[in-house]
């Protein structure tokens, strides 16, 4: 997954740590990079999630550490890949194991009648779902 930046290079995908207000680290936030000349963005995929994140921590948080493929699963996604038990896996075939974890999980979910968690569970199936579709 690569693009071009305003310099003309090309940008590398990575996962990186976001500082916000000097006191939360966001860990493995997906971030388009340049080498060239040290430009980087968040991958829009993930924009929402992070920028909903930011907001919940508002403008006087704690200080801590935040894993941010805990809450996007293209972030997961990216990091199992990076895992050296997966290096000769296909993306598409983490991508279905994945997917029928979440499945997996989403029944336990229903059968325990648990609304909020069935709700994440389908909220995770959706980012992987639109995700594949615009990229």
């Amino acid at each position: 997954m690569q693009k071009y930046c305003k310099c003309g290079r090309t940008m590398n995908l990575r996962l990186r740590t976001v500082i916000y207000q000097n006191k939360v680290d966001i860990e493995n936030v997906p971030i388009y990079s340049c080498e060239a000349c040290g430009r980087s963005e968040v991958v829009p995929h993930v924009k929402p999630e992070l920028t909903s994140l930011i907001g919940k921590l508002g403008s006087k948080p704690d200080k801590q550490q935040l894993f941010f493929h805990e809450l996007s699963e293209v972030a997961f996604l990216l990091l199992k890949v990076t895992e050296k038990e997966h290096m000769n896996d296909s993306m598409e075939k983490i991508v279905e194991e994945r997917i029928n974890e979440l499945l997996d999980i989403l029944l336990l979910a229903q059968s325990l009648g648990d609304e909020p968690w069935t709700e994440e569970i389908r909220k995770r199936l959706s980012q992987i779902t639109q995700s594949a579709i615009s990229t």
